[in-house]
């Protein structure tokens, strides 16, 4: 669950990492009723990030991975890029490379098309996260070669700043199982490369997948992406 935190909270959080085991008036920085102060405290218990012993209050595991994560000058929480797996799965037929596409019917970028994707979980390696979503996306299993880690910054032509994520990029081949053709956020279609090239919005065009797997060592890129839609 998102937690949604007030600017006192984040004031609080703040001080308790600072001065672990602080009293009520050690953490009262900011001008206000003493019920209201109250109040904040309790939403802070709450949600488990702080905790109250004897008297005194000091952050949770929970609470202290949460405050971390908070810019303590400016009293705000920091946005951080996301980390995901992208997966590439390819197969020979009548010695021609298919390209296991994933179409997406989900917001953002409806409609676009490339690797099937998704998050590392908390607590999970690229790896694990790989085998994990693509069993989920796909229903296969097969041989996973890391080849990239790509940082992404999509750009809207307006100028908005809309996506900023790292992706670990797996080959993945020798593949096993039946192929899910559609699961909720999209359909799974292999694809010729030419049949690849026609397509219009893809994240990655065919030579930028192309030029990874023949890498002969694992890339590091950074990209800069402007989109029209999202």
């Amino acid at each position: 669950m998102e937690i949604e935190i007030h600017e006192y909270q984040i004031s609080i959080l703040r001080e308790l990492l600072f001065k672990p085991n602080a009293r009520f008036r050690d953490l009262k920085k900011v001008n206000i009723e003493n019920d209201l102060f109250s109040f904040h405290l309790r939403q802070l218990l709450k949600y488990s990030l702080i905790e109250k012993k004897d008297g005194k209050y000091s952050l949770t595991t929970k609470g202290k991975e949460f405050a971390n994560r908070m810019d303590t000058d400016k009293l705000k929480l920091e946005r951080q890029a996301k980390v995901a797996v992208a997966l590439h799965p390819v197969r020979k037929r009548n010695g021609e490379l298919q390209h296991l596409v994933h179409k997406r019917l989900k917001e953002p970028f409806y409609g676009w098309c490339g690797s099937q994707s998704g998050k590392i979980r908390w607590g999970e390696t690229p790896l694990q996260a790989a085998k994990r979503e693509m069993k989920e996306e796909t229903g296969l299993t097969g041989r996973f070669t890391l080849k990239a880690i790509i940082h992404y910054h999509h750009i809207h032509k307006d100028g908005r700043f809309l996506e900023d994520k790292y992706f670990w990029v797996y080959k993945v081949n020798s593949l096993k199982g039946k192929l899910k053709k559609k699961v909720e956020e999209g359909e799974n279609i292999w694809m010729t490369e030419s049949e690849y090239r026609k397509l219009k919005n893809v994240f990655a065009t065919v030579d930028e997948v192309l030029e990874e797997f023949e890498s002969p060592t694992l890339q590091y890129i950074d990209k800069i992406k402007i989109v029209d839609e999202y």
